[in-house]
């Protein structure tokens, strides 16, 4: 079965990006601001840098990039976006929906170009996808839109499941885990399915949703689709998946690639590649309000079958035959 390109672009030059990037002294240079809320970002920053090329710039070369990360903690994010709008820097990528909504509180002139998963309008980033309106503009992965074909999938995978736990932030005050959850709830009563909403805001967290989840006999987890979920939390979930033998559903594939069951999204290198496309534009002299947001049009299911014969689980022809990828 094929790999995915996003796996080996982990690996040489570009693993160096990110350190060679914050070593860079801005001088004369217009300077980009990559506002993180903490993760292996090497690949991020490559398939930023192949849409950024695009527009003629090369960080090192005619462009900085000075490198922000909350390391996890959310609170921080308006601190940071504070501290990159008196650097004066030409642009700020922010790579989540809440660093977006850091940034656009900490500056209505600097131009922010995001990727985040929530709807944009909705929450209040953007006018219209069209037409955006203000200071910023971005890619929309959408993640709250699939949060019920994501259900689906797993309850296909794992048919015997009558309840299924949903990792979720419940905690966290944001419009885009409050609509995650409502979108699980309604989908899991469509189908029939007992559905357990299990929090996590922490890393120390964690381990104590498992347990919940696992008392309360779920025979599934569906993991969030909060950036912690997908990036610097994958190793601990699942291994507690692995210790409790549960099936778990990712919104991203890289979580496929290291263990977990399946998943199911956009490509998320796409959306910085696009965001890269974006920046080089900005910094051409073209405004966010009239840069139409983009938004995911090609969602991949992955499949590690590999994790489905660990588990015990047969994977019925029909599903293998939906599937984009298969891990084996």
């Amino acid at each position: 079965m094929r790999r995915r390109d996003f796996i080996t672009l982990v690996g040489g030059a570009a693993a160096a990006w990110p350190l060679a990037a914050r070593t860079q002294q801005p001088g004369k240079l217009p300077t980009i601001g990559w506002l993180d809320s903490g993760r292996s970002v090497e690949a991020s920053i490559a398939a930023f840098s192949q849409g950024l090329a695009g527009a003629g710039y090369v960080v090192g070369r005619n462009v900085n990039l000075e490198y922000r990360t909350a390391e996890g903690d959310n609170d921080r994010m308006r601190a940071l976006a504070g501290e990159l709008v008196r650097r004066q820097v030409a642009v700020i990528v922010a790579t989540t929906g809440t660093g977006a909504h850091a940034a656009k509180a900490a500056t209505q002139t600097v131009p922010i170009v995001f990727s985040a998963g929530g709807d944009p309008v909705q929450e209040g980033l953007v006018a219209s996808l069209n037409r955006p309106g203000g200071n910023v503009t971005g890619f929309a992965i959408l993640a709250t839109e699939i949060a019920a074909k994501r259900l689906e999938l797993l309850h296909d995978l794992v048919p015997r499941a009558e309840s299924i736990a949903a990792l979720v932030r419940l905690e966290d005050s944001s419009d885009f885990s409050r609509a995650h959850a409502k979108t699980f709830q309604s989908a899991a009563l469509a189908l029939g399915v007992r559905l357990l909403l299990v929090n996590a805001v922490t890393e120390s967290d964690i381990a104590g949703a498992f347990e919940n989840a696992v008392q309360q006999h779920a025979g599934a987890v569906l993991i969030g689709g909060e950036q912690v979920f997908a990036t610097t939390l994958i190793p601990q979930i699942i291994s507690l998946a692995n210790r409790y033998a549960l099936p778990t559903m990712f919104l991203r594939p890289n979580a496929v690639a290291a263990g977990a069951l399946a998943s199911y999204g956009t490509d998320p290198l796409e959306s910085f590649r696009q965001v890269g496309v974006y920046t080089g534009r900005i910094l051409k002299g073209e405004k966010p309000a009239d840069l139409p947001v983009v938004q995911s049009t090609k969602f991949e299911f992955v499949i590690n079958l590999k994790t489905a014969k660990t588990l015990g689980l047969s994977v019925s022809q029909d599903m293998l035959s939906i599937a984009d990828e298969i891990i084996e």
